[in-house]
């Protein structure tokens, strides 16, 4: 979906916010995006200066990791992933901090931030632009999903304490668990093939390249 962004950019920069404690995040995003663009620079960005200096072995060309917050260390990325960082703030303060990173990003610049489980089977992000939210993306590993609404306990800051019943997010996924009920008898062939026969029959718009387990709609639709 944003492969054209990064291979494009004058400037493809890339941060990882809030990598952990390891900080293998960061270099698996270096190694995918540097197979895509080999000058692509990625730059680990933690708050706590002991996690920077357990990550500074993986430093290699391309690869760098500083300490900052929400500023980004003054840098002025192309993109800024930020998964599972601001799940324990409360609302209005990760809306702040949602405004803070979009003023750093480059012209074009995306923010993807979102959650995801501990082993990368469940996620959901919001992809932001300087001029504020786009889109939101659900996405999950189909062959250990059992129903599409499985992902609610995945969606980010901005809309979790939303999913009740009458709000658009809610609608969403009960629209998303009925198309799957529907595609039900496609799954004779496999998860993969039942999650491409709901995004077909998904009476909501969607937005973007379909993948596998993944489906994104406008950030409008399911805005509070």
């Amino acid at each position: 979906m944003h492969r054209s962004l990064l291979t494009t950019a004058p400037e493809p920069l890339l941060v990882d916010l809030g990598y952990g404690a390891t900080p293998i995040t960061a270099v698996e995003l270096h190694a995918r995006v540097r197979a895509i663009r080999p000058e692509a620079r990625v730059v680990g960005v933690e708050i706590d200066q002991a996690r920077v200096d357990a990550a500074l072995p993986a430093t290699c060309e391309g690869l760098s990791f500083v300490r900052g917050g929400f500023e980004l260390a003054g840098l002025r990325p192309l993109v800024v992933r930020a998964l599972n960082v601001l799940r324990q703030y409360d609302e209005k303060a990760a809306e702040d901090a949602w405004l803070t990173m979009r003023e750093g990003l480059q012209d074009k610049g995306i923010l993807l931030e979102g959650t995801c489980d501990e082993v990368g089977r469940r996620a959901a992000w919001v992809t932001l632009t300087r001029d504020g939210p786009q889109s939101l993306t659900l996405a999950g590993a189909v062959e250990h999903l059992d129903r599409p609404s499985s992902l609610a306990e995945r969606l980010p800051k901005a809309l979790i304490h939303h999913n009740v019943p009458g709000s658009p997010v809610h609608a969403l996924l009960s629209e998303l668990d009925r198309a799957w009920d529907a595609a039900a008898p496609v799954g004779t062939f496999g998860n993969r093939q039942r999650w491409a026969a709901m995004c077909a029959g998904l009476e909501w718009e969607q937005v973007g390249r379909r993948r596998d387990g993944e489906v994104t709609v406008p950030w409008a639709s399911v805005a509070p």
